[in-house]
């Protein structure tokens, strides 16, 4: 029996037309400029978030102009996502066009399953549960070429580039994690001037970094693996929410972001984290001898162009670690960048 085609609302009054109850809500881990209210729906808790290009930073940095997130949903992607993942989204609906757009996004309310805010450390089997629901949605879509005109490589290497959010670091209330990078560019001049100095030459031309990633095995990629987006069932599903940043590339570039944003919950080390996927791709009849150790290095360099400002205001050895591990991976295009020149 087919299943039925994802749910596309005429516009946000007849995706909430059920609704018995509205309470903004403001989550701890929200940062982007969305608006999100609980609401009932026949006595059933569900979560409503409303975004635009014109109210979302986060849409602005990634050249997000034409609602991607619907784009993936139109095109049943999330829909048809393995049975591993849970997206909770019953519908959408968009009012306006353009860049006047407005999408609201209609989802189960699954709270009481996300993880809970903070720095707490997950549990080991809800961390590889994450990591195989991880490999479950890449082989999924193993080979996964994007026709939707989603996010690129480009784009993604370039999020948090000085230039694309110099233009909202100069509104009155700059977002904080825009504050931060501002802060945390010159930071990492500081403390790592040679990888500064590469991720200079990255933001300034991504190409060359961009063409050596998708001369590894790309598939569909979610974008935002943060524990904020995050949850587990208790049946062993995991919560994937918020495909907010969604594309092709390689599957890596998804782990190495889940390494970059939740290194304080993680229960055992990177190295464990990056084999345990390895594991799970391959259980699930990916071989990866021929290309998994070049597309992490890739993957792990380009992670610091979006994320070396971070880690420059962070502990020492989280900053070696990353600042060893881009700089391994910077040999990958040798020639392209300063400091991968001989």
């Amino acid at each position: 029996m087919a299943s039925p085609d994802p749910w596309i609302a005429a516009s946000r009054t007849d995706l909430l037309a059920g609704v018995t109850s509205h309470v903004a809500v403001v989550p701890g881990d929200a940062r982007s400029g969305s608006a999100f209210e609980k609401v009932m729906i026949h006595g059933h808790p569900h979560f409503a978030k409303t975004l635009g290009y014109r109210t979302d930073w986060i849409m602005r940095i990634t050249g997000d102009r034409d609602l991607r997130t619907l784009k993936i949903w139109r095109a049943g992607i999330m829909h048809d996502a393995p049975p591993e993942i849970d997206h909770a989204v019953v519908g959408m609906a968009a009012d306006g066009e353009g860049e006047d757009a407005v999408l609201t996004i209609l989802m189960r309310d699954l709270g009481d399953r996300l993880f809970p805010e903070g720095d707490s450390t997950i549990s080991l089997e809800d961390h590889l549960g994450l990591l195989d629901a991880l490999a479950a949605l890449s082989t999924r879509y193993w080979n996964w070429a994007d026709d939707l005109g989603l996010a690129t490589m480009e784009e993604r290497i370039r999020f948090f580039a000085p230039d694309n959010i110099a233009p909202e670091a100069e509104v009155d209330h700059p977002p904080l994690p825009i504050r931060v990078a501002v802060q945390g560019w010159p930071r990492l001049a500081e403390r790592a001037p040679a990888l500064a100095e590469l991720l200079a030459a990255i933001h300034a031309d991504p190409g060359p970094l961009a063409d050596a990633m998708r001369s590894t095995p790309v598939s569909f990629l979610h974008g935002d693996w943060k524990m904020g987006n995050l949850g587990r069932h208790l049946d062993g599903r995991s919560i994937l929410l918020d495909w907010a940043y969604p594309g092709s590339g390689p599957v890596l570039w998804d782990l190495a972001w889940y390494l970059a944003l939740n290194s304080a919950r993680l229960p055992i080390d990177k190295e464990a984290t990056i084999a345990a996927l390895r594991d799970a791709l391959e259980r699930r009849g990916v071989r990866t001898n021929e290309w998994f150790d070049v597309q992490l290095d890739l993957c792990l360099v380009g992670m610091m162009a979006c994320f070396g400002w971070e880690k420059a205001m962070g502990a020492d050895d989280e900053l070696r670690w990353w600042e060893a591990r881009a700089t391994e991976g910077a040999r990958h295009v040798a020639g392209a960048y300063p400091s991968s020149r001989a």
